[in-house]
């Protein structure tokens, strides 16, 4: 009789985003009284940046043609050419010595920190951001690292780091030493961007610990403050203790395109063992990389002009950003984040449950928005509101939010 992985039966209700479409398509089944904006999943709307779009076609010629028709690549860590325009562009000209073969491209920062689980023992003690990404915990309650689920919410074998107003959205050090710890910064969803101070901490303290920090930069391309480092390599002593993931997804629109890397400096050893030996076999066991069609696309996105057209649409969803963070300032909503991120983190008011204020949204404005409850018990009191949407639509939500309060 075959047995199933009942770590996954632990896992209350579904995936946070599914849960949101369900209601959003009951909703939709009663006919609403106006057009449906969403503002909350993380999608983008702009297309992809002409330079991009020429680079995809020229890549798909030549999978046309017999000369110059690509297979299987070498190994699924990806082509030499992007990982050194990555390499060049993302690393050294910071500063940072990042070499080629330290990086690996994958299909999705998502999927990376969650498979990264796998080159570590099961018996290691997780810390997560609280509220979180939902991924760093469902992945791991998979695994069954996670322990069980306490009445209010919790894992009992995670490290929780509450991130609020208090301690501006950063974790403070915790009293339990955990083996692994998710940093996400910028950070989804509360939009907070670390200092180099702040991750200073914890670099030192994992290093102390032989703790491996797991850094998701996916959104450091939003970073607009000299100050916030795009990096946790950036931080003297990274190297020994950080594991980074980035993506092409909010950066340049390839969402449905799917590109990302991770990257394990050579430096980075436990038990001495290399981690990224180990990344790198557990990859060409279970992956077989990224399209070559995708991955000259995403070489694209360094390119001058790519890099200028990238930096268009950035800017565009920053300035969306800020139209949803001043409508609800004068709304006397408090709104953080949306300054070095595309999240905009909203108090509820009067201390309504983060859930009533999304079914309120949706049924009286339909607009889409994220519960911050869906992202863990310090989410509570919170909905996050993305950036990403057309402009138009996004003055027309935040009219539309702002003449309910």
């Amino acid at each position: 009789m075959v047995k199933v992985n009942e770590n996954f039966l632990k896992l209350p209700g579904g995936y946070l985003f599914p849960e949101i479409s369900r209601r959003v398509k009951a909703f939709l089944e009663t006919n609403p009284p106006m057009p449906l904006i969403r503002l909350g999943i993380g999608d983008v709307t702009q297309p992809l940046a002409p330079a991009v779009i020429e680079a995809m076609h020229k890549a798909t010629d030549e999978m046309s043609r017999k000369e110059t028709f690509r297979g299987y690549s070498d190994d699924s860590s990806g082509y030499d050419f992007l990982k050194e325009a990555i390499s060049r562009y993302d690393y050294k000209a910071r500063g940072v010595d990042i070499s080629p073969d330290e990086i690996n491209i994958s299909d999705g920062a998502k999927s990376d920190c969650g498979n990264i689980g796998d080159i570590f023992s099961v018996d290691n003690v997780v810390a997560v951001c609280d509220p979180v990404y939902p991924v760093y915990v469902d992945t791991n309650a998979m695994a069954g690292r996670a322990g069980e689920v306490m009445p209010d919410g919790r894992w009992s074998n995670l490290v929780y780091l509450p991130c609020t107003e208090e301690n501006g959205f950063f974790p403070d050090l915790p009293e339990r030493v955990p083996d692994l710890i998710y940093i996400c910064s910028p950070n989804n969803p509360t939009g907070a961007a670390a200092t180099k101070e702040q991750l200073k901490v914890w670099v030192d303290y994992a290093n102390k610990h032989g703790s491996v920090i797991l850094y998701d930069s996916a959104y450091e391309a939003f970073i607009t403050d000299e100050n916030i480092p795009h990096s946790i390599f950036e931080i003297p002593g990274a190297e020994t203790c950080a594991i980074e993931f980035r993506s092409f997804s909010k950066t340049a629109g390839f969402t449905g395109t799917r590109c990302a890397y991770t990257v394990i400096p050579k430096a980075l050893e436990r038990g001495g063992v290399s981690l990224l030996s180990l990344w790198q076999r557990r990859q060409n066991t279970k992956f077989n990389g990224v399209a070559y069609v995708v991955q000259r696309a995403a070489e694209a996105v360094y390119s001058e002009e790519g890099r200028r057209q990238v930096k268009e649409t950035i800017d565009y969803y920053l300035n969306n950003a800020k139209i949803i963070r001043e409508g609800f300032a004068k709304a006397g909503l408090t709104a953080y984040g949306g300054v070095n991120a595309p999240y905009i983190w909203v108090k509820t008011p009067g201390g309504m449950p983060s859930w009533d204020f999304f079914d309120l949204l949706l049924k009286k404005a339909c607009v889409v928005t994220t519960p911050g409850a869906g992202f863990g018990p310090s989410g509570e009191g919170f909905i996050r509101v993305t950036a990403f949407g057309d402009v138009d639509a996004t003055r027309e939500a935040v009219e539309r939010i702002t003449s309910l309060l």
